[in-house]
Formats: structure tokens, sequence, C-alpha cells
């Protein structure tokens, strides 16, 4: 066998390992493609899962007020579930929640079915203080409760009202704190009137009516 030859076969034989290794990867039940997960906070707890959990504050860093809470829940049981209460881990701090288009209450997870916590038109969760109980970019422990599958934790991403969470920030955007304010400007008194930037000045240059007759 030629050189040339030897080479062809030995370049063949390392392709279709590496082809056989790549196959090996994406099959069966283990393939390393199925174990990717999203990047998102998720959990579940018998037949209670919660997903897309997150805390959602004021757009501007400044700013104080509330924070609001936006996750979808699924219920996978039989029976109608009801979450009543979302609390702040180690703040002391519990979302104020609201049915959608109803008043502040138990939010219903109904049987086989799911619900969306934040956004227009949806179920809310408002945190008064938001502000003061989370901080961008922190990953935020929170703790849902429901009437039977009992207390759920996850941790929720802190993240401003901007881009892809303006949507679902709160509906009350207070002005940031050190916003100036329309004090510093001149008030009208301060400026000259027209009467007296108008009137001419004497001995500024007017000859009198009885100069000018002896003049002549």
């Amino acid at each position: 066998m030629s050189r040339s030859l030897r080479r062809g076969v030995l370049a063949a034989t390392v392709l279709s390992l590496s082809i056989a290794s790549l196959s090996a990867c994406g099959a069966g039940n283990d393939a390393q493609t199925l174990q990717v997960k999203p990047d998102n906070a998720a959990t579940s707890a018998g037949d209670i899962k919660i997903q897309n959990a997150s805390v959602v504050t004021q757009p501007d860093l400044n700013a104080k007020g509330p924070a609001v809470v936006t996750a979808t829940v699924f219920n996978n049981g039989a029976k109608d579930q009801k979450l009543t209460a979302i609390s702040v881990n180690g703040t002391g701090q519990s979302a104020k929640l609201s049915p959608a288009g109803g008043s502040a209450g138990a939010i219903t997870v109904p049987a086989g079915g799911s619900v969306v916590i934040g956004g227009q038109g949806n179920a809310s969760a408002v945190l008064a203080s938001g502000r003061e109980a989370v901080q961008d970019g922190n990953l935020q422990p929170l703790t849902f409760s429901f009437s039977s599958a009992g207390k759920v934790e996850l941790g929720a991403y802190v993240v401003p009202a901007k881009a892809y969470f303006e949507g679902y920030g709160p509906s009350q955007v207070p002005q940031p704190s050190g916003s100036a304010s329309p004090s510093g400007s001149a008030s009208p008194s301060e400026s000259a009137s027209p009467s007296e930037s108008g009137k001419p000045k004497a001995g500024a240059g007017s000859a009198s009516p009885k100069a000018s007759a002896s003049a002549h």
C-alpha cells in the first residue's frame, strides 16, 4: 500500500470515529442535549410547578417605590389550589396578591391549568417597598404558599423594568429621588419691567429745547 493511500485510510477512520462519538452524545434518554435547561427560575412541588419567576423593580436605580413578582404557576392536580402568599425570604416582606380583574386576595390556580402573575390583565403580586427588600442583579429567595401544596421555595432573578421586563414592571413608577425641581427658575419680579427699560435717562446726550434755540 502506498504512503498516500495509507494516509487516506487513516483520515477516513478518524472521521468515522468522530461521527460515531457525536452520534452517541445525542442518543438515548440521557443525551447531553436533553440535559440543557433554560436559564430561568423554576421549581416544582407535588402538583404545583412554578416557572419564569422574577422580581421586577423600578426602571430607575435611584427611584424608590414598589416592585412586583412575576411567574407562571401550573397546577397538574385534579383540584384547584389557592396561592395565598408570596414572601421575600429574610426581609419580612410579603407581596399583596390580587387575582386578574379582582380585588386583593388569594389567587386561584385551576386544576389542570395555569395562572400568569404579572403583566397587563393578569394576576398581580406587589411588594410595597421593593427597593428596600431586593437588589437588582441578585438571586432572591422567595416562598410561594399554596392551600394544598404548602410552601414552595425558589430563587427569583431581580431585574429592573427595562427591555423585555418593561411590560411586567410596577404600574406605579415614581420620579427618581434626586430629580431637579423647578424652584430654581427666576421669578417675574426679578426681570426688568418694560417701563424702566424703555425710559430714556436724563443727561444721556439729548439736547433740551432751550439749548437748541440759543444755538440759532
